[in-house]
């Protein structure tokens, strides 16, 4: 019997989402891209959609006739400072019939006009070395409000690190804000809906200040400080509406006031030193004393270069208690979390005055002990001195260490819930999920999850356990794929492009690492260098191709384009890229521990291969763009280089002149070969990988695209392999050593349970974890046919003795759910999408077969018909 027609024609729209971002509080955009999701029955799609607007001047409807539903153009007037507006949004399908209205999303615009800001840095006033690790203050202002508050906003960022206080409660939860930028140019403020923590009378607003990353010590062999200014300071513009409509602005200015900080020293690299003996209770509240207090100095910012944020804050997101607590001596406890983190701990301490509690990190026990070689000059240690007092908890507030183990050196015993460890990084949510029947194989997905987590801090870094932690581009730029699926990356990756494009050369030179710091003989100068060069081109297709944003592509592809034009100029007429400071496959397995860059794959084959794929990618972006004479002139110039490759590199046996895993996979992988050719080079790959007994030998060029390279020559059962061994160098290797993210080298730690001896050793680096694209697409089967999922192709490979798999993806239109699994004599198949959502089928002894918008797929193939297809 056939559902009645309400039932059949039930339509349900999400509230629409702004730009990429969740929390809608002091928008930066004027006019802000608006998405929303929609379920209806399997077949419906959308054929228009209404937009309503209210706004204090009245309410506006805006139409289109089109399927969009993901980052649409705001199709009204922009917003101005300040203003707040509340949208909502139905949609009709083929038979012109309304859905219900949605819920209402309220937004709100920042301060969009340099002109709005009033606020200026305020920070200490008394002496201070520069270049040395110097005392933070704290900063406060009394003031009074002789009327009701009926709205109160705080727009807030500092020279440095900041947490806000108003009456003695801290305002939001977020952490090392406002980030790290490329400060002279971008500086992000954050907006607080203040109202319910202000009285009518007297209230006070103030802060704790933190170096961090602008005058704290960042980099190699010792590091450099006040890389962006001596002045840590405070920037922030309370705005309070009273009930009468009337509006005080309380500012940072020469009214303020700063004092001493209990922190005496506060360092990303080395920790935190509090001393309880200096705390003032109360600091932060009305009617607090003013010892110690002295005048601020009041220092400038240019206010355009206050941005509002465009990506999600930092914050602690989960707590993890000790797995176990071994006591090493009457006052020092080795704690163990079960999980390398990022983030910190927090703790219960009692001592008497003067007694100090020290916290120490490590990523890896070796041979029973922290094993803190690999920190480098980062000495990672918290250190609090107490006054005396009764029990409490504390934790550092402007430090964050890379550490599965901790020794707590100070107490006498560590109970059920006195150390916890907090996770913290950049607040995403999260949209992937892989699960199969290998609990190993699962493992490693959660490696990759846990690593991206530790390393997505503000911006993309590396190694956050020692003195590095920078947003190296190569790095990304290969995992862009995996972090597009595990998380919803794309405000997070997109802000950070805004300062690659910032901080490339005028010659078009893309950085190693953005921001940029001093990077000693190694790094500086900035020369050009293949596969980290190329995340201004590659990067953003990725955004586009997965998030759906054009947008991305239009404001990045300046910089994409001089980054090519960079690559040309290098090659010159032979087209073959053959100079420059190439790292090639960056930490190849066989490379010795002191030459990371010795890889077995010429070097200068990597950045031939990566010329001439960056350059038809920039070729692709310019026609999406309307460009033509730019596509038509990159196209060929791609052709020009695939040729060049091939006369180069290539063999007349198809073989090529580097005999390497990589070689072979960038060949296949990036399209480089002629369909002979292909197939000699795919039969090539597997058999190198037969041959090393199925162990990996690439680094940071190979190993996102060897995995593909062997499924797309016909091997899927050597990456199967490949993916499932366990001998080192593997990725389960690392699993069965007891990691717990993905290490920067394959053998980060030796089988003998030693630390590698090389300079560059972390267990926590993404790079190596880029394969979980390859299992998303092969294993779960899942991969985008248009931008943004809006058409998806399910081809799941079963292999290797996996018995199940299933896939799981919160696209921009809603989840996507695919999974497989062996019964009795065959496989059973199972995909849903979401309502906006079609896609292309194929499963081994099928038919091509398709599902519709919103709808489901199931299929029993029998081991015969998988067989005989």
């Amino acid at each position: 019997m056939s559902a009645p027609t309400s039932e059949r024609t039930f339509v349900k729209v999400s509230a629409p989402r702004f730009e990429h971002i969740d929390d809608t509080l002091g928008m930066g955009a004027r006019t802000p891209r608006l998405s929303w999701k929609t379920e209806a029955p399997e077949g419906w799609t959308q054929h228009g959609w209404q937009l309503e607007c209210e706004r204090a001047d009245g309410t506006v409807i805006a139409s289109g006739t089109n399927a969009d539903q993901v980052l649409v153009a705001w199709p009204f007037e922009p917003l101005s400072s300040r203003e707040q507006v509340r949208v909502r949004v139905r949609v009709r399908g083929e038979d012109q019939r309304w859905s219900p209205w949605s819920d209402q999303t309220t937004a709100e615009a920042g301060l969009l006009d340099a002109a709005d800001w009033v606020a200026a840095p305020v920070g200490a006033a008394w002496p201070e070395t520069p270049d040395t690790d110097r005392r933070p203050a704290l900063v406060r202002r009394t003031f009074r409000l002789d009327r009701p508050v009926s709205r109160a906003r705080l727009y807030v960022t500092a020279h440095g690190l900041y947490e806000a206080e108003i009456n003695g409660a801290r305002i939001g939860d977020h952490e090392f804000s406002p980030g790290w930028t490329k400060y002279d140019e971008r500086l992000v403020y954050w907006t607080f809906d203040v109202t319910d923590e202000l009285v009518e009378g007297e209230n006070t607003l103030g802060a704790w200040l933190g170096d961090g990353w602008y005058r704290g010590r960042l980099g190699f062999n010792g590091g450099y400080r006040d890389l962006y200014g001596t002045d840590q300071a405070l920037i922030a513009q309370l705005e309070v509406t009273h009930d009468d409509g009337s509006v005080t602005v309380i500012a940072t200015d020469e009214s303020w006031s700063a004092a001493p900080s209990p922190v005496l020293v506060s360092g990303l690299y080395d920790g935190e030193k509090h001393d309880t003996r200096e705390e003032q209770p109360g600091w932060s509240r009305p009617g607090a004393g003013d010892d110690g207090w002295s005048p601020v100095r009041v220092g400038h910012r240019d206010p355009t270069t206050l941005v509002a944020p465009a990506l999600p804050p930092v914050r602690c997101t989960e707590e993890l208690a000790p797995v176990t607590v071994t006591r090493i001596d009457d006052t020092t406890h080795l704690l163990d979390f079960g999980q390398n983190l990022v983030g910190r701990l927090r703790v219960r301490v009692q001592g008497p005055a003067g007694h100090v509690v020290a916290l120490r990190h490590a990523e890896v026990l070796e041979h029973g002990e922290l094993g803190i070689r690999p920190l480098r000059l980062a000495d990672a240690q918290d250190l609090i001195t107490l006054d005396g007092g009764e029990p409490r908890f504390w934790e550092p507030k402007f430090t964050f260490h890379g550490f599965r183990y901790a020794t707590v050196t100070g107490l006498d015993e560590i109970g059920e819930g006195d150390v916890v460890a907090r996770v913290i990084h950049s607040d995403m949510r999260r949209t992937g999920w892989l699960e199969t029947s290998n609990p190993d194989l699962n493992r490693l997905h959660e490696n990759v999850r846990w690593g991206m987590r530790g390393n997505f801090l503000s911006i993309p870094t590396d190694c956050p356990q020692r003195d590095e932690r920078l947003g190296w581009t190569g790095d990304v730029q290969v995992f862009a794929p995996t972090a597009s699926f595990l998380y919803d990356s794309a405000g997070f990756l997109e802000n950070w492009l805004t300062d690659v494009a910032l901080e490339q050369l005028p010659d078009g030179t893309i950085p190693w690492f953005v921001p940029v710091i001093p990077g000693g003989p190694t790094w500086n100068p900035i020369r050009t260098g293949a596969v980290w060069g190329d995340v201004s081109v590659l990067t953003p297709w990725t955004l586009h191709e997965r998030f759906g944003d054009l947008d991305v592509l239009r404001r990045q592809y300046d910089s994409g384009r001089k980054w090519v034009e960079r690559m040309i100029t290098q090659s010159g007429p032979s087209r073959l890229w053959r100079d420059g400071h190439q790292l090639g496959d960056w930490l190849d397995p066989a490379a010795p521990p002191h030459d990371p860059a010795d890889a077995r794959t010429d070097r200068y084959l990597v950045a031939s291969a990566y010329f001439a794929f960056s350059t038809r990618r920039l070729a692709d972006t310019a026609r999406l763009l309307g460009l033509a004479a730019d596509a038509d002139r990159y196209a060929r110039i791609a052709e020009e280089a695939r040729d060049a490759f091939r006369a180069e590199y290539v063999r007349p046996d198809g073989t090529l002149t580097s005999d390497a895993q990589t070689a072979y996979a960038l060949a296949i992988r990036f399209g480089l070969l002629s369909v002979t050719e292909e197939a000699v080079a795919g039969r090539r790959l597997a058999a190198l990988v037969r041959e090393a007994g199925n162990r990996i030998a690439t680094g940071f060029a190979g190993t996102p695209v060897i995995s593909d390279a062997l499924s797309q020559t016909g091997h899927v059962d050597t990456a199967y392999d490949l993916i499932l061994e366990t001998e080192c160098p593997s990725w389960l290797y690392t699993v069965r050593m007891g990691g717990t993210t993905i290490w920067e080298r394959w053998d980060s730690m030796l089988p003998d349970g030693s630390i590698n001896p090389g300079e560059m050793t972390s267990f926590n680096h993404f790079a190596l974890g880029s394969v979980a694209d390859w299992m998303h697409r092969v294993i779960g089967g899942l991969s985008p046919a248009a931008p943004g999922y809006r058409r998806i192709e399910w081809a799941p490979q079963p292999g290797g003795d996996l018995e199940h798999a299933r896939v799981a993806f919160e696209s921009p239109y809603g989840l996507i759910e695919g999974s497989w699994e062996r019964v009795a004599e065959g496989i059973r198949y199972s995909l849903s999408v979401p309502t906006g959502v079609e896609g292309t089928i194929r499963v081994p002894g099928l038919d091509e077969q398709y599902v519709v918008s919103g709808g489901r797929f199931e299929a029993f193939v029998s081991s015969s018909d998988a067989a005989a297809a």
